[in-house]
C-alpha cells in the first residue's frame, strides 16, 4: 500500500483491507530513517523488496498505490513476475521529475534502479502557479507538451511488460495532474500488446478517491486536488468492485 507525495503510511486504507482478511503491508517509501528525505531518486528495490516480504506468506501479492505511489506501483509491478495486480490510483503513465530543493536545481528523476537514475518527464520551469492556492495539473501538461518525443517514450512506463491484471481510477477533474488522459494512454498501450485494463473514472472526480469503510483523510491541502465534496467517496464505491476482483473479496465483505 503506497502513499502519495505525503510520505506518509497508508495504514488507514491498510488497516481497512486488513479487517477484510487481506495481508497488507503499508508502506512509507521516503522521509523516514534509512530512506531518501523527498521524492527523488527513490530505489525500485525498496518496492520489489516489499514485494520479495509479503510473497513469503501470501498467495498473491498486489500493489495499491495514490499518485506518485500509482507511479510506483506501475513501474516496480514492471520489473518483477512477483506481482499478480496494480491498483493505480489517479495514475501516470510515465515517470516524472524528482522533488527540488530550489528551482535552480538541476533535474533529477523521481526514481532509480540499480544505483541509476531511471528516464523522466522534467517539469516545465517556465510554468508559474497561479496566485493563491495552485492547482498543478497544467503543469503536468504543460510538460508533456514541450518534452521531446524521445524523452516521452524514455520515461513511459513499461505497463506492457506486467501481464497481471490492472485496474485504474482515475477523475477526469484531477487538479494535480492529468491522470484520466493518462489512463487512457496506458489502457491503449496494453491494449497493443494483447492486455486487459480495467479503467474506473468519473468525470466529476478530482485526484483523491475513498474506499468503502475508509475513514476519509484530511481535505485541507495547500492545493487543488478537484472534484466536488463528494466525489473521492463516490470514485471509491465504482472502483470498489474491480478493486475486490483482483484481491479476492466479496464486495460487500
Amino acid at each position: 500500500m503506497l502513499a502519495g507525495s505525503s510520505g506518509r503510511m497508508d495504514t488507514g486504507r491498510a488497516d481497512m483491507l486488513g479487517t477484510r482478511g487481506v495481508t497488507t503491508l503499508a508502506l512509507r517509501w521516503f522521509d523516514g530513517p534509512g530512506l531518501q528525505q523527498v521524492p527523488r531518486e527513490v530505489p525500485l528495490e525498496l518496492f520489489l523488496e516489499a514485494v520479495g516480504l509479503l510473497a513469503r506468506e501470501c498467495d498473491q501479492v498486489a500493489l495499491i498505490g495514490l499518485s506518485y505511489g500509482a507511479e510506483a506501483s506501475l513501474l516496480a509491478a514492471s520489473l518483477t513476475d512477483g506481482v499478480s495486480a496494480v491498483v493505480a490510483l489517479a495514475p501516470t503513465d510515465v515517470a516524472w521529475e524528482g522533488h527540488l530543493d530550489h528551482h535552480a536545481d538541476p533535474a533529477r528523476s523521481k526514481w532509480s534502479l540499480d544505483g541509476h537514475p531511471i528516464p523522466f518527464v522534467s517539469l516545465d520551469r517556465s510554468w508559474l502557479p497561479p496566485v493563491g492556492k495552485p492547482a498543478f495539473v497544467d503543469c503536468y501538461r504543460s510538460s508533456r507538451s514541450i518534452a521531446a518525443p524521445e524523452e516521452l517514450m524514455a520515461a513511459a512506463i513499461p505497463v506492457e511488460r506486467f501481464t497481471g491484471e490492472v485496474v485504474l481510477v482515475a477523475g477526469g477533474d484531477d487538479q494535480v495532474w492529468p491522470s484520466a488522459e493518462a489512463a487512457t494512454r496506458i489502457t491503449m498501450r496494453r491494449r497493443a500488446a494483447g492486455l486487459d485494463t480495467i479503467v474506473v473514472s468519473d468525470e466529476q472526480a478530482g485526484h483523491l478517491v475513498v474506499l468503502p469503510g475508509e475513514v476519509p483523510p484530511n481535505a485541507a491541502r495547500p492545493y487543488h486536488v478537484g472534484g466536488d465534496a463528494a466525489a473521492p467517496k463516490r470514485l471509491g464505491r465504482r472502483a470498489w468492485p474491480a478493486i475486490c476482483n483482483v484481491l479476492g473479496l466479496a464486495p460487500g465483505g
